[in-house]
């Protein structure tokens, strides 16, 4: 056997197919890549820049995750490094943040509850059509690329990719309060977005 087929052989015997990931799983990081950050060059680099992370790191494939879990879990890390980068120099806005709203700007102080004029109102999709439900996931694209980058990074890590609040805070370096207060904005605005595009 010739070096190159011993080491292709050893790697299969990790789990590793490289040479069928962009068959396997390139549509499926794409995905996963362009609904966090909503640039569809930067989602094509990033997942690109995953297999070749990959293949440099396959001595470290340990066979503890599948394979896919495993080249999502190298993306998910640079999605992280372009969140970070993309949130330092928000010192500014965040100081300005916190001093311009207040919780009372949208909640009653004296029983916790919405003030009328914030509060969350019906969006019209209980029911599940997946023709709408395809246009729906386009118009929240379209709201959430409205957002300012920090803001973007803080809400997809919180609700797509389930982190802690502890864990959003030191990656993207930012206290607790910066947080809950840019999480409360940006649902306030894309809710705002979609009551305008989709209702």
């Amino acid at each position: 056997m010739q070096p190159e087929d011993l080491r292709i052989e050893k790697m299969k015997s990790k789990g590793l197919d490289p040479q069928n990931w962009v068959i396997k799983y390139a549509d499926y990081l794409y995905s996963y890549a362009f609904s966090r950050i909503n640039d569809q060059d930067l989602a094509r680099d990033l997942v690109q820049e995953t297999f070749l992370a990959a293949l440099e790191r396959k001595e470290r494939f340990e066979a503890r995750s599948t394979e896919k879990t495993w080249l999502t879990s190298i993306l998910r890390n640079k999605i992280v490094d372009i969140y970070r980068s993309k949130s330092t120099g928000f010192t500014r806005e965040l100081n300005a943040i916190e001093t311009e709203v207040s919780e009372t700007d949208f909640f009653d102080h004296s029983n916790g509850h919405w003030n009328d004029q914030h509060a969350p109102e019906e969006f019209g999709i209980e029911y599940v059509d997946a023709l709408e439900n395809n246009e729906f996931r386009i118009i929240l694209q379209a709201c959430m690329s409205k957002l300012p980058a920090l803001w973007l990074s803080v809400f997809s890590m919180k609700h797509l990719d389930e982190q802690t609040t502890e864990m959003i805070c030191r990656e993207l370096q930012i206290t607790s309060s910066n947080f809950w207060v840019i999480i409360h904005r940006t649902k306030v605005n894309l809710r705002s977005c979609l009551q305008k595009n989709w209702i």
